[in-house]
């Protein structure tokens, strides 16, 4: 009997050669899947990890920039008022000077000029912020990933405070270049009509898109000029001496140089002073409203120039409102501001290979 099968199995010799190493091809095979399968398992966990902390890193730097930004609109209201003291006419309008026009013709261009200068700098102020701090939240993601332990950061705590310091520049010499500008605008637009003139809302419209195409159109500079300043750095001037955290300043403020003048920052930022500009006339559109019972369409209610001068010389304390009013909701909820803010942190986070 055993002799009949060794027999057979001599007969097959090849057949179960065969057979063996296909079972044994498959079983490895399989093996080998097995492996591949689970490898490919482990890697998609950790990217979605990855991303995940990276995602919840992104939103919560996104609330660090909208408390910045509200922050920052108090100083920014008073740097206005103080360089556009409209409240020091309008007491000395109550004693009944004798020159009471001319002080009511200041009164005019200084309450649009620092409503104008309003609407700009805010919406500078939140297209900023959002860059900085995106390329900074950017960095710091890299220094608090897996693998940088023990390496030098990127944006240690003296290079963050340095950098953002250049925030200064809208709120000092670029605000103040601003104003000029602005002003200029509004007296060429505002300087001949009389103080007894009534204006509708469309008239008043009118108006304010003549100051902003001779403000954004007429200057030779543009607008990121005014959030900062296209000179040298200061600590670029040190012929030596700069540190490391030097250099790391120079190298944020050129990259954020960049992302100013490139054409998403300037879509981004026209789309926010077309929404500021719209929120303002909206606001400004619930005093031409007819009195209750009167059935006039809006286009048809139409104030004289003094009466409307109070009007928009307030409007400062709700553009540049440190509680969320709905001109500074309508900014920092754009949708424009949050891809792009969302572009930049991404170009950012990004391994430093992948930047270059």
């Amino acid at each position: 009997m055993f002799s009949s099968a060794w027999n057979f199995v001599k007969r097959h010799k090849r057949k179960f050669i065969f057979a063996g190493a296909v079972v044994g091809g498959v079983y490895f095979l399989g093996k080998y899947a097995q492996k591949m399968i689970r490898e490919l398992q482990e890697k998609e966990a950790t990217e979605y990890i990855a991303q995940a902390r990276r995602q919840f890193h992104f939103e919560s730097n996104q609330r660090t920039c909208n408390m910045t930004v509200l922050s920052m609109l108090p100083p920014l209201r008073e740097a206005i008022v103080s360089q556009l003291n409209s409240e020091s006419l309008t007491a000395l309008l109550k004693t009944k000077p004798a020159n009471k026009l001319e002080i009511w013709e200041d009164l005019k261009i200084i309450s649009f000029t620092r409503t104008v200068v309003a609407v700009y700098s805010t919406c500078m102020l939140v297209v900023l912020l959002r860059v900085q701090l995106n390329i900074i939240g950017g960095y710091l993601y890299l220094d608090n990933s897996v693998g940088k332990n023990g390496t030098t950061p990127l944006a240690p705590p003296d290079v963050q405070q340095q950098y953002l310091s250049s925030i200064q520049h809208l709120l000092g010499d670029g605000l103040t270049e601003l104003m000029t500008v602005v002003k200029k605008a509004v007296q060429n637009s505002l300087g001949g009509v009389s103080l007894k003139q009534s204006l509708s809302m469309l008239e008043l419209e009118q108006q304010l898109s003549w100051i902003r195409a001779e403000v954004e159109s007429g200057s030779e500079r543009s607008l990121s000029w005014y959030m900062l300043a296209d000179d040298e750095n200061a600590l670029a001037d040190q012929a030596c001496g700069l540190t490391e955290n030097d250099i790391m300043t120079i190298k944020l403020l050129n990259e954020t140089r960049d992302m100013l003048d490139s054409p998403d920052f300037s879509t981004v930022l026209n789309a926010c002073l077309h929404r500021g500009f719209s929120r303002l006339l909206d606001n400004l559109a619930e005093f031409f409203r007819p009195p209750p019972g009167e059935l006039l369409h809006l286009s048809a209610v139409s104030l004289p120039l003094a009466k409307i001068i109070p009007i928009i010389n307030g409007q400062i304390n709700t553009i540049c409102s440190e509680t969320p009013s709905h001109f500074v909701q309508d900014l920092l909820l754009n949708d424009q501001v949050k891809e792009f803010a969302a572009n930049v942190y991404e170009t950012f986070s990004a391994p430093q290979e992948l930047q270059k």
